[in-house]
């Protein structure tokens, strides 16, 4: 049998006679891969996100007190509690921006968003661009899907196309996956986080953010399910304060890196000493 002396380059002829080296094409596709970096919002591999994006979405009655109304409060927890980043609309994240830079906590975009006034199947469009959020010193951006609405394909497609031009720019996303929607009977199952988080690895998002349901071997598939996409899970409603942490113990065991937290840290009356135990169950 004669042997190819070229056998270790597999080679793909088109048409105008031109040959693609798929080891190559291999290296180039690892070297932009490895382009992205997550190291600023990431400790020790692990994440705590302190999330703020509840004014659009909830609106200020339902979430909000004298206190936590203010994001200047919200960053203060964030640079005092050692959160690894801080998640913000394009508004505050603008209107506040010296405040955010001095507190040296990483800053997270949210790009797109939507009220809680329209009814029906949700869509969130995008807000704000990649551009912007650079422009604005993000570390990283974020995107909402509600997979199972009406309305998914338009919102797959924003993230896609979110997706592909951050990633030209090294910049890391987040993925908000949610299923929502007529079709959607529990969203915390465990068919549907774990769809939630195939999804964002089917979208090559650097990280998914997903509701969990409370029971560990679900959230374990998901996160199985996700494959080399990294799981956060939603800090969720206000909770007693030791279900809550038994429940984050669960998530962390579960093989998420950690969770995108907002009101069980913001609405407690002593959110330094929540931030301070959940530090110590995520990062050891």
């Amino acid at each position: 049998m004669i042997q190819d002396p070229n056998a270790e380059k597999v080679k793909l002829i088109f048409k105008d006679k031109k040959a693609i080296d798929f080891s190559k094409l291999k290296k180039k596709l690892k070297e932009k891969s490895e382009k992205v970096d997550l190291n600023n919002i990431l400790l020790n591999g692990k994440v705590l996100f302190l999330a703020y994006d509840q004014g659009l979405e909830h609106g200020p009655t339902s979430d909000f007190n004298d206190k936590n109304v203010d994001p200047l409060f919200i960053i203060d927890i964030a640079k005092k509690g050692g959160f690894t980043g801080l998640v913000f609309q394009k508004g505050i994240a603008e209107k506040y921006r010296k405040e955010i830079l001095e507190s040296k906590i990483p800053l997270i975009i949210k790009l797109n968003g939507k009220t809680n006034l329209v009814r029906g199947d949700p869509v969130a469009r995008q807000l704000c661009s990649v551009d912007e959020a650079i422009n604005l010193n993000a570390s990283a951006v974020g995107y909402t899907i509600y997979i199972g609405s009406e309305h998914e394909s338009i919102m797959l497609q924003e993230a896609e196309k979110i997706i592909e031009e951050a990633h030209k720019k090294r910049l890391p996303v987040v993925l908000w996956v949610y299923p929502r929607g007529k079709s959607v009977k529990n969203d915390a199952s465990r068919e549907m986080i774990s769809y939630a988080a195939r999804t964002g690895l089917e979208l090559g998002a650097d990280i998914v953010k997903l509701k969990y349901g409370g029971k560990k071997e679900d959230l374990e598939w998901a996160v199985k399910s996700a494959g080399r996409t990294k799981v956060v899970v939603a800090g969720g409603m206000k909770k007693s304060e030791k279900d809550f942490l038994n429940g984050v113990k669960d998530i962390i065991n579960s093989g998420a890196i950690g969770l995108a937290i907002g009101r069980n840290v913001w609405q407690s009356k002593y959110p330094l000493k929540i931030s301070e135990k959940l530090r110590k169950i995520i990062f050891g």
